[in-house]
């Protein structure tokens, strides 16, 4: 390890253990990089530059960060809500039902996890709470059914996946799938499991006329994932043009079809908006400048032929990928992972015969897992807060859930058909 490479680690760890903004540690230890290795400071502003003017895919971000931020300030949430207890019926633990199927729903309009359990995640808690359930489950499996945000599309953490790795958006989206229907199908199977052990309470009897009430009131939002996947893989607009038309599309719903928004809320949507991005935008410009070190100092490389001299076998290599960012997700936020452990792998996926759209969701997926573990995952920070439940709690009640995800994580590690079905069938790879 060279000295200026040292001093960047060590600065960057510096302010890791001082809790300080990683984005902020990032742009710190490239300077001091750059500064101990002689280097212009300018070349800090021309590749932050080059990274986003010549990225079409990257524009999709703020896009689908501000759908994402409209479909929370209207009554869209209330809607699918709604709409989901109507397909649960009579059974027991109900609600707990409800949470995963509208999460799954919720997913193909926003691709965040943290605005499913922001937005959609405190009309649940609060429903299960006053119909009896365990403040504590209610905030578990919120948290838990939230992570299957970015895996259906449209998910942000892929299109920068897609950014990292050169990858097709829409395979990569395609690819998502199975795995969040996958993922929504075992939560279910948990949730029923345990409504029967601590009788939790069964649902209302709907009557048809009424679920068709609820339908046709929740239809123009259902309708936003239907959109976006039709007209991405007919060819008919890009997974960036897609992110156009859904903030277009979740702005009219939410003032014509609920009025829900006027020029108020439209002006918090836009600042929410604008300091999401802002957020986002650092960590990613911050990422390229720590991207060039790497490259300069051939880290990725060294890395690689170290891992390759210690095995040969692609499925080892996933088993180590997964422990880290698994160890990873404990401590760190989900950016940093994604933005600086990632691409240092892609080349050593690559050169192991992986593909990259299975790496790509395996990686994600895991990333997902970790915002819901012990003791720094975000969601469970979010959900504690949203409902005023203790965080202790939230954390005891979370590890069966996390079994569940650790069990799809494997299968989908293992048994790459599960991520590359339908992007095959669909002829995108």
């Amino acid at each position: 390890m060279s000295f200026p490479l040292f001093v960047t680690l060590f600065v960057f760890l510096l302010i890791f253990v001082l809790r300080m903004p990683i984005a902020l540690g990032m742009l710190a230890s490239a300077a001091c990089y750059l500064l101990v290795k002689g280097a212009d400071l300018s070349l800090v502003v021309n590749q932050v530059m080059n990274t986003y003017y010549t990225n079409y895919v990257i524009i999709a971000v703020p896009l689908f960060i501000f759908t994402a931020n409209v479909m929370n300030s209207g009554k869209v949430t209330d809607m699918i809500f709604r709409f989901a207890g109507g397909l649960t019926g009579r059974m027991r633990g109900a609600l707990g039902q409800v949470n995963v199927i509208a999460s799954l729903i919720f997913s193909g309009m926003t691709g965040s996890a943290i605005a499913d359990a922001a937005g959609l995640g405190k009309i649940e808690i609060q429903a299960m709470k006053d119909d009896g359930y365990d403040p504590e489950f209610s905030c578990a499996i919120t948290a838990a059914s939230a992570t299957i945000g970015p895996i259906f599309p449209p998910s942000i953490p892929l299109v920068i996946y897609a950014m990292l790795s050169s990858t097709s958006v829409g395979a990569l989206f395609m690819g998502g799938m199975v795995p969040a229907v996958m993922l929504a199908l075992f939560l279910m199977i948990y949730v029923a499991l345990v409504a029967k052990k601590r009788n939790y309470p069964r649902g209302e009897k709907i009557v048809w006329k009424v679920f068709l009430l609820f339908t046709l009131k929740a239809l123009p939002a259902l309708l936003t994932p239907i959109i976006l996947l039709v007209g991405i893989y007919t060819g008919v607009m890009t997974p960036t043009e897609a992110g156009a038309i859904a903030g277009l599309y979740a702005l009219l719903v939410s003032v014509f079809a609920y009025r829900a928004m006027g020029w108020k809320e439209l002006f918090e949507v836009v600042k929410t908006t604008i300091k999401d991005v802002g957020a986002t935008s650092i960590m990613i410009g911050a990422a390229t400048i720590i991207s060039y070190i790497v490259a300069r100092e051939q880290l990725a490389t060294n890395i690689g032929n170290w891992i390759l001299g210690f095995t040969s076998s692609k499925w080892t290599f996933m088993l180590l990928v997964n422990i880290v960012i698994l160890i990873l997700g404990m401590f760190m936020d989900t950016s940093t992972i994604q933005l600086v452990f990632v691409p240092i792998m892609i080349p050593v996926a690559q050169k192991l015969g992986l593909d990259m759209i299975h790496f790509g969701l395996v990686v994600t997926f895991n990333m997902m897992v970790g915002l819901s573990t012990p003791p720094f995952g975000m969601l469970l920070f979010i959900t504690s807060g949203i409902s005023g439940t203790p965080l202790k709690g939230v954390m005891k009640e979370i590890i069966w859930p996390l079994v569940v995800m650790l069990i799809v994580l494997v299968i989908i590690t293992y048994i790459p058909e599960v991520t590359l079905f339908l992007p095959r069938a669909a002829g995108l790879i």
